[in-house]
């Protein structure tokens, strides 16, 4: 098992994506939220056991009316279990969102998973990534969306899964890197 762990809810499948590409740039191990905001079983552990474990937890969630998926507020809820015994205290952590607008309130998202890891007194990592806000930036640049505090991604609302910006899926592998970097420096 990885020392990092991404758990997520994907609603259409497009965070899922984000999901995968986060997971291949940092080695990490994914943890889908269902769609009743339950943590599944991976390879015979159950989720909150890999997340007890984890040096690293990554949250990610699509953007739905300013904020964080019901599913994805359910497993925060839950998460007061660990908060009660500081059992993620002192992990790092990071967060990513998609939604179809370029702002789409991502920002309020982000602000979520931030909050939610401070309070179970998590370090938080950025992307570390400059904008790619010059005259020549193309929107399959790095970090087209800028930001700084978590991963933004944007998806039109009418697009599948496979027709994603590639410069979000490259974003998304960047971040992850940028993950793993700093969960071997923790170690």
């Amino acid at each position: 098992m990885s020392s990092i762990v991404i758990v997520f809810h994907s609603g259409y499948g497009h965070t899922k994506k984000v999901a995968e590409a986060v997971a291949e740039g940092s080695g990490g191990t994914l943890l889908a939220i269902d769609a009743e905001g339950n943590l599944p079983d991976v390879d015979g552990k159950g989720g909150w056991d890999l997340l007890a474990a984890a040096k690293t937890i990554v949250f990610g969630s699509p953007t739905y009316m300013g904020s964080v998926s019901w599913q994805f507020k359910k497993f925060a809820d839950a998460s007061s279990k660990a908060w009660f015994t500081s059992l993620w205290k002192d992990k790092l952590a990071a967060g990513f969102t998609n939604s179809a607008s370029m702002n789409g309130d991502k920002l309020s998202t982000l602000h979520y998973l931030f909050t939610l890891s401070q309070q179970h007194g998590m370090f938080w990592v950025g992307t570390g990534m400059m904008p790619s806000n010059s005259k020549a930036a193309t929107r399959n640049d790095l970090n087209y969306v800028a930001s700084s505090s978590g991963l933004m991604t944007t998806t039109p609302s009418d697009a599948s899964v496979d027709e994603m910006v590639p410069g979000d899926i490259a974003t998304a592998k960047a971040f992850g890197a940028r993950v793993a970097a700093a969960t071997a420096k923790l170690a």
